[in-house]
């Protein structure tokens, strides 16, 4: 069963009660900021995408992207678009691998490159520069995401953010948002939820024309892209 099947009255996660179904939330006129933020964001970003491609498909057997379900608005899934920076089989890898496996969940999902041993050497590069996230202005197109948000989560990541679940679920997941220009993996759960909740109580046009101004000199910085 999908996640959004069971968003009826409330949103129930492996048979537990995590929360109410919330209503669409931010500010007018968002939607229309994103599609037109994200062709613009396109065509500025083709060539290298493109390079990127070509890098991954040139250096590693398999696809070029990477689709992964996350959890959308109302808690609906949808497939989020990558480069893909890891070997075909890394989620077999991961599972099969019990240190391994140990380590990602004692770091909130997450294994720092240098650490990683599916991640391709071209994958290096892409994750340190964020090359790897631009595919989701597709996902921005199609309206599962927003340009601005809360970071897209996992189905069971969803579990940690307990009462502030709503605070997720009532906006679309963003490619930048308030965990990405504040730390990406250095901010774990509780303080990731938190985030969001922040971002939902205060989002507004000029919140997320700053926190896309601030996105670029965080990508710079590369403060917790490893």
């Amino acid at each position: 069963m999908s996640l959004s099947d069971s968003l009826t009255s409330t949103l129930v996660l492996d048979g537990s009660v995590v929360g109410a179904p919330t209503v669409p939330a931010g500010w007018r006129g968002k939607r229309a900021f994103d599609v037109i933020g994200a062709l613009a964001l396109l065509l500025v970003f083709l060539p290298l995408m493109l390079l990127a491609a070509l890098a991954v498909k040139l250096s590693s057997r398999g696809p070029v992207f990477f689709r992964q379900t996350r959890v959308g608005r109302d808690g609906r899934e949808f497939g989020i678009l990558k480069f893909r920076t890891m070997v075909i089989d890394s989620e077999a890898r991961l599972a099969a691998d019990p240190e391994l496996y140990r380590h990602y969940i004692e770091g909130s999902r997450h294994l720092p490159c240098r650490v990683d041993p599916r991640i391709i050497p071209v994958g290096r590069v892409l994750r340190t520069w964020s090359i790897d996230e631009l595919p989701q202005m597709i996902n921005v197109l199609a309206g599962h995401m927003s340009l601005v948000g809360p970071r897209p989560v996992l189905p069971e990541e969803l579990l940690e953010y307990d009462d502030l679940v709503d605070a997720y679920t009532s906006l679309r997941p963003g490619l930048t948002g308030m965990w990405q220009v504040s730390g990406r993996s250095e901010i774990v759960f509780p303080e990731r939820a938190h985030l969001d909740a922040d971002y939902r109580s205060g989002c507004t046009a000029w919140l997320d024309v700053k926190l896309l101004a601030r996105t670029p000199m965080a990508v710079i910085m590369r403060r917790g892209s490893d």
